[in-house]
């Protein structure tokens, strides 16, 4: 064999995996870029499905999904309510069930498979805290790696008629953005502010959003301070039938938290 032909066939010059010539670090890095590391010949690692739900999804994307439900926060005007989690809760607003729903909603999430129960309703005199235990469901569900956003029904509602979308959005983009997209959407104040309307608008829009999600497996929680027939009322029986059928009914029954401990004299 010459010389050359020993040259070309040196060791040192032939062909390397990529993952042999760089640290972990530079790996994980690229990963959580984005980077498909099967491409460069990089074996993916076994997953652990216990320590997570998304290890698949870079980084970025994860912010993504915070960002979007702490803006949907703020949309509400309902900032305060993100320093919730269920340890904050107290025994009436039934931390220990939504604990154990979302746990349903992430293993659901991770196989798969559509919940066992689809929606949860929260019902309450006002102040009682129902608004508090379903933002500290969102709280909790965007970290595990939800994506969660919260609007008011009346908002929504308003949101969805021509040009009434906040900054410039359509009417086809808040639907997007409140029924299509979100893994878990909590809509807060079911009926509130439309006592006794019974318009072809709010029925519509509302059988739209709760059949939509239904139909896509998706689960819903509300928070109303109405009792059933008083919803009934605006959205007719067959509409609340379906947000009843695979529902479970969490009744906060706790005092009124925004009372001042001591009466005012009017």
């Amino acid at each position: 064999m010459s010389a050359m032909a020993i040259e070309r066939y040196s060791a040192s010059r032939e062909p390397v995996r990529f993952g042999d010539v760089v640290s972990d670090r530079v790996l994980a890095a690229l990963k959580r870029g984005g980077a498909d590391l099967s491409q460069l010949g990089v074996d993916e690692p076994d997953h652990d499905h216990a320590a997570g739900l998304w290890e698949d999804v870079a980084v970025p994307q994860a912010h993504a999904r915070t960002l979007a439900w702490r803006n949907s926060v703020l949309a509400a005007d309902h900032d305060d309510y993100l320093k919730w989690r269920f340890a904050d809760l107290d025994p009436y607003q039934g931390p220990h069930l939504l604990k154990a729903w979302l746990d349903t909603l992430i293993e659901a999430k991770r196989t798969g498979a559509r919940p066992d129960t689809m929606n949860y309703i929260a019902a309450g005199n006002i102040g009682s805290g129902k608004t508090t235990g379903v933002l500290a469901l969102g709280n909790e569900a965007s970290e595990r790696g939800l994506l969660v956003r919260v609007i008011q029904h009346s908002t929504y509602l308003a949101w969805r008629r021509p040009d009434g979308g906040p900054d410039g959005l359509s009417k086809y983009q808040i639907r997007k953005r409140y029924v299509e997209d979100p893994d878990l959407l909590i809509l807060d104040e079911l009926c509130g502010e439309m006592d006794g309307v019974q318009t072809d608008f709010v029925r519509r829009e509302t059988k739209d959003l709760v059949g939509s999600r239904i139909a896509a497996g998706k689960p819903t929680a509300y928070s109303t301070n109405l009792r059933r027939d008083d919803i009934k009322t605006v959205l007719g029986e067959r509409l609340i039938s379906r947000i009843e059928d695979r529902a479970f009914l969490m009744k906060v029954v706790g005092p009124d938290r925004r009372r001042p401990r001591q009466a005012l004299e009017w």
